[in-house]
């Protein structure tokens, strides 16, 4: 789009920005693009205003379709990742692939059965030594379409901070993408070998990451993700933690408003309701699964007070562990903690002390150089 090239990005930053948006675009990416040093508090000032006037832009030119929309928002956050993080981390965006979509095949298309291609979001402490062994963590997001954001930038530092890299998938169906991608959505099945593929091609592309110290960290969505990848894949990694995790898909869509449930039951998805086909959504559900659990170290979190996962949808998940006698795994609730859905995430004493408690809990396991005491 020659918008993002003449006038909107300029200066010292122009490079690095054009490369983080040149990551998000519709075609194949061959390697990382690496964001370079940290500019001057100068530079970041000018990318704020590039990063008003390129708003602007969208209101003005952009058709009113909402990809479109997304494309342009993923591609302005693009930009916010470099600003928030650049200093601490080096910021690349990745493209790797999943398994091929078994939704849009054509029979007559050479590449219907091609593997799927995927966007990650990587970030390495600046300044580490390459020359040992360092932890990763695997971090997919939330959202029934949505994407990684800008908005995780204060988990991110902080994990960058004791010394871990960070991968983080934009799986089938996630916006930013265009309306094909989106429609490849899998929710509980597909993406999820997306994010032990981005694990996969982290592990392959940085030759200084440990596969023995792998963890992976989840919310919301990306709890369901963290427990189906232990429950799929338990020899992949060394510990995990879901907050506030999806759990049980059929409780969930019936608390759920009838437009939620038609984001499942859409033709390019499952294309059933729970009432028509509850194996579909059994096998896509957490407290369903349980009896593949293996006993990777797992660390569960919700709060009594959370609108978008009930704390009683996340009971069935803990109730369903109880029951099968398992052990390795813990579980705490907050009680109406400030923030509801987001409490751990957010900036609040309580937040940060939360996320204390999960960093001492992955530390053992993954041995970063700066853990958390």
């Amino acid at each position: 789009m020659k918008l993002f090239r003449s006038s909107i990005v300029r200066g010292a930053l122009a490079a690095p920005a054009l490369a983080l948006l040149a990551g998000c675009s519709t075609g194949t990416a061959q390697a990382p693009q690496t964001a370079p040093a940290p500019a001057s508090s100068g530079d970041h000032a000018r990318l704020d205003q590039d990063v008003t006037r390129l708003r602007e832009s969208f209101q003005r030119y952009v058709l009113q379709d909402g990809h479109q929309n997304d494309i342009l928002e993923r591609q302005i956050d693009n930009l916010m990742l470099f600003n928030l993080l650049g200093d601490v981390a080096e910021v690349n965006i990745i493209t790797f692939t999943g398994p091929p979509s078994q939704h849009h095949v054509v029979s007559d298309n050479p590449g219907a059965n091609n593997p799927l291609k995927i966007k990650g979001y990587v970030f390495i402490p600046r300044n580490l030594d390459r020359t040992r062994k360092h932890p990763l963590i695997v971090l997919p997001h939330g959202g029934v379409h949505a994407n990684f954001t800008s908005g995780s930038a204060n988990v991110i530092r902080e994990l960058v901070d004791q010394g871990y890299s960070v991968i983080a998938p934009d799986y089938r169906g996630s916006t930013g993408y265009g309306r094909t991608f989106w429609e490849h959505i899998d929710y509980g099945g597909l993406e999820t070998e997306d994010t032990y593929a981005a694990r996969q091609a982290a592990l392959d592309m940085y030759p200084f990451l440990d596969p023995q110290r792998v963890g992976l960290v989840g919310w919301s969505h990306g709890g369901l993700h963290a427990l189906m990848n232990i429950f799929d894949h338990p020899e992949a990694y060394k510990v995990a933690y879901a907050g506030v995790p999806v759990s049980d898909l059929i409780y969930r869509l019936s608390y759920k408003s009838p437009g939620y449930t038609e984001l499942f039951a859409a033709a390019y998805h499952i294309g059933k309701t729970p009432q028509e086909d509850p194996e579909a959504y059994k096998k896509r559900s957490p407290a369903f699964q349980v009896h593949r659990y293996q006993g990777t170290p797992l660390l569960i979190h919700t709060s009594t007070n959370d609108e978008d996962v009930y704390a009683s949808e996340v009971h069935k998940l803990v109730d369903a562990l109880r029951a099968s006698g398992k052990t390795g795994w813990e579980f705490k609730e907050y009680d109406n903690a400030p923030g509801g859905h987001a409490f751990n995430r957010i900036d609040t004493p309580l937040a940060r002390e939360s996320r204390r408690e999960i960093y001492r809990f992955l530390a053992p396991h993954l041995k970063p150089d700066r853990p958390v005491r």
